[in-house]
């Protein structure tokens, strides 16, 4: 799989994100592309310790299966249900959001290992380096599709 970990795939994904517009076409979910960008951000603070969120009964109880079943090989399924916190239902400005989800990109892979938080996942629980970055890299490539990208 690939990985934000590794300078080409991250390139490869980068150009990806470049390569959206503000009227590519969505294929499932309500999501703007705009929305979207915004959406992808979160994660990845997530991941950096950026963005702090307490863990709950649902991630508790369900957080093992649910990681379990997303790191499973294959794409993330269409509509997937989303976190209340990552919801983005404002309309946003969409060059900013891709600079801004490009810079945490780079951030986050450029920084390697040693830029991931060492607390658990809110939902998921504990995380080894493989699973944040394979979570973060399908998050991203779910997304992706999600406008054609």
């Amino acid at each position: 799989m690939a990985a934000l970990f590794q300078t080409c795939d991250r390139e490869a994904l980068r150009l990806r994100i470049q390569a959206l517009r503000t009227d590519s076409p969505r294929q499932w979910g309500r999501m703007s592309p705009a929305q979207a960008l915004r959406h992808c951000q979160m994660p990845l603070q997530v991941a950096l310790g950026e963005l702090r969120l307490r863990r709950n009964l649902m991630g508790l109880i369900f957080g093992g299966w649910a990681k379990r079943q997303l790191l499973a090989p294959g794409e993330f399924g269409r509509n997937l249900p989303t976190a209340a916190e990552f919801r983005v239902v404002d309309e946003c400005d969409f060059e900013i959001e891709r600079e801004r989800l490009l810079l945490l990109v780079d951030r986050l892979g450029a920084g390697g290992p040693d830029a991931l938080t060492r607390e658990p996942h809110p939902f998921f629980g504990r995380l080894s380096v493989e699973e944040w970055d394979a979570l973060q890299w399908k998050h991203l490539e779910h997304h992706l599709r999600q406008f054609g990208g």
